[in-house]
């Protein structure tokens, strides 16, 4: 067993990741941490579950430890769901300090140096651990994307057979994307708020970088254009968007390119038995009633027409968030990087 830690593990992502990690085959979740004044308390003293999933009794009695790295010197592997604005010198830290650092903060996604990985999509991309290691890193940081970019991506993959230069996306994006305290009840409800800060940036510039080759130490961007228009709903999980490819071929064989795809990798845990699930209903996919599909780690596309244009979704907090660093640490693990 690889023992592991959750960083900021009270939050809405960090309690994503204890559910996730609690009984993994292949990860121990050994350390927990949160602020200072949380410090020595059990996780079950400290935690405010708000997960629609039973709290898993068995980690309890975990103590809270502090981010400093001298705390977490028993652990092979960190997962990072702290914020953006403090996770960067922290993750550094613990990679200067030997250990593998799995992250779900924006800080380090776009670093050349750092994989940014969606393991059905690109894991190749993996290698570039080498290049962190070569440049005196005792360990080393591998990212995921942003919750939107990582469903749009992966309904992109299927579709790379194809000639394209083009895509333009709407997002209806779900309120538990900014956490629990992100989005007053009376801004949302009733509401569509167009604007997510810095959403539309990562959209139109992760994608390149995530699609792009890998020669050599350094990758080359993806040779398209991104387009994007993030709006919040009042959806609690599960982001949905409207994609527009500049494909010239028809709805039907896209569709089929959908409903064919195999990913590049198999036999992680976390793996669903279809990445992608095409539905031929004329009124799906729908949050409500696909968000939970393949454990959340699927992503739903449907209303394939010609154009192309269709609709993707995904659960935003575990195929967009914890579930997406779990996936990407099961392929490290199996790549043999610990």
């Amino acid at each position: 067993m690889i023992r592991v830690g959750v960083l900021g593990a009270t939050g809405a992502v960090g309690q994503r990741f204890v559910q996730l990690l609690a009984q993994h085959p292949w990860f121990e979740l050994a350390a927990l941490t949160a602020s200072d004044r949380s410090a020595g308390k059990r996780y079950g003293e400290v935690v405010n579950w708000r997960l629609d999933v039973p709290f898993p009794g068995e980690i309890a009695d975990i103590p809270i430890r502090t981010t400093a790295t001298e705390s977490l010197s028993d652990v092979d592997l960190v997962f990072s769901a702290l914020p953006a604005e403090v996770a960067g010198p922290v993750e550094s830290a613990c990679a200067a300090a030997g250990m593998a650092v799995c992250s779900n903060a924006s800080s380090h996604r776009m670093d050349p140096l750092v994989p940014l990985v969606i393991p059905e999509v690109n894991p190749d991309h993996l290698a570039l651990i080498d290049a962190q290691r070569d440049a005196g890193r005792d360990g080393f940081i591998v990212t995921n994307p942003n919750c939107s970019t990582i469903v749009m991506c992966l309904s992109l993959a299927p579709l790379r057979q194809f000639k394209w230069t083009d895509v333009r996306v709407a997002t209806m994006q779900a309120i538990s994307g900014a956490g629990f305290q992100g989005v007053p009840a009376m801004s949302i409800c009733d509401n569509v708020i167009p604007y997510i800060g810095s959403e539309e940036q990562k959209m139109e510039t992760e994608p390149l970088k995530i699609m792009g080759s890998l020669e050599g130490k350094s990758l080359r961007p993806a040779p398209f254009r991104v387009s994007a228009s993030c709006h919040r709903v009042p959806v609690l999980d599960g982001h949905t968007m409207a994609i527009w490819v500049d494909i010239k071929e028809s709805a039907e064989k896209v569709g089929k390119a959908f409903a064919d795809f195999s990913p590049p990798v198999n036999g992680l845990p976390s793996l669903p038995e279809k990445s992608i699930l095409l539905h031929d209903e004329q009124d799906r996919p729908q949050p409500r009633l696909d968000r939970n599909r393949g454990g959340g780690m699927t992503v739903s596309v449907g209303r394939v027409r010609d154009g192309i244009r269709y609709v993707a979704m995904g659960h935003n907090t575990i195929r967009g968030a914890a579930g997406a660093s779990v996936l990407n640490a099961e392929l490290i693990h199996k790549k043999k990087y610990l």
